[in-house]
């Protein structure tokens, strides 16, 4: 009977000195290099919607690729098994589609699959928005493609020289 309760304390004594340094290890360095993190994740879909309004494949091509390096890069924290389950296959879901959009120099192919790129960025944004970042869901109403904004104005980047301004604010961040 000693053995079993020696055993049980040394086990506990385990387990509470494991979840001590677990939580020892959180740093502010820590948190502020995934803060980075999230904000390059981002500063690049952004930039990637950017290009698009100013019709620079080159340059969505080349945010594509960042954007697939920092995903790759980026550890989900603080989740259970099955919601880590379903955002790794969400975030893989993104890095692939960002894939396509490098695989092509065609502006209007781009924007096509942006628009997948879009919905499932939306769907992860919560985990990927930096603290001090504000994003908005924006659709156009015509065709119901979304996007995401750092600002309510409505700057359209699937049809930027006919319809800029078309859409509206559909939910923020």
């Amino acid at each position: 009977m000693k053995k079993i309760v020696v055993i049980a304390l040394i086990c506990f004594s385990t387990l509470a000195h494991a979840q001590l340094t677990s939580k020892e290890e959180v740093t502010p360095e820590l948190v502020a290099k995934r803060e980075a993190q999230k904000k390059e994740i981002t500063t690049h879909y952004l930039a990637l919607k950017n290009n698009l309004l100013v019709s620079d494949s080159v340059s969505v091509v080349k945010n594509a690729v960042l954007l697939q390096n920092s995903l790759k890069n980026f550890r989900f924290k603080k989740l259970n098994l099955q919601q880590m389950n379903e955002s790794m296959q969400e975030r893989k879901e993104i890095i692939a589609l960002a894939s396509e959009i490098e695989a092509t120099k065609n502006i209007n192919k781009q924007r096509e699959i942006f628009k997948s790129l879009s919905a499932k960025f939306w769907d992860l944004a919560p985990k990927f928005k930096a603290a001090d970042t504000t994003l908005h869901l924006q659709v156009c109403p015509m065709t119901s493609a979304s996007w995401l904004s750092d600002s309510k104005e409505i700057k359209n980047p699937y049809y930027p020289k006919n319809m800029l301004t078309c859409g509206e604010v559909k939910a923020s961040l």
